[in-house]
């Protein structure tokens, strides 16, 4: 089988949490992604969860040995002014975006989760 005949699709990251209301209010009500789904094995067990914004699509998760907290993940978005100034705009003490800087890929800025992983938005040239 050829390489070019393999078909990629894009990858998602799975992001380790330590705790699940403060996860949500960071992704959910801060970064405005939504809650596709949850899974847990059993109450009371480790959660897993998908959760989307546009064609943006990052898993968190509860289990030990799932990501690793200081995870950086890049993610390309079509305004990174507006989305900028949309989480300047919100009422969040734990993270304030710096203004968008050129670097690679195009202008962007990173804010950091209650865990410890970066998230680098930008706006490919």
């Amino acid at each position: 089988m050829a390489a070019d005949s393999v078909r990629f699709v894009v990858p998602v990251p799975v992001l380790r949490i330590f705790d699940v209301s403060k996860a949500y209010e960071f992704y959910r009500d801060y970064l405005g992604f939504t809650l596709d789904w949850e899974h847990r094995f059993e109450s009371g067990l480790p959660l897993y969860a998908q959760l989307s914004r546009s064609d943006a699509v990052i898993h968190l998760s509860e289990h030990h040995g799932d990501g690793t907290p200081g995870t950086v993940v890049w993610i390309a978005v079509s305004d990174i002014h507006r989305l900028h100034a949309e989480l300047a705009a919100k009422d969040y003490g734990y993270a304030r975006p710096g203004a968008p800087e050129n670097g690679p890929g195009g202008p962007g800025f990173a804010v950091i989760d209650p865990f410890g992983n970066t998230l680098r938005f930008a706006q490919p040239d």
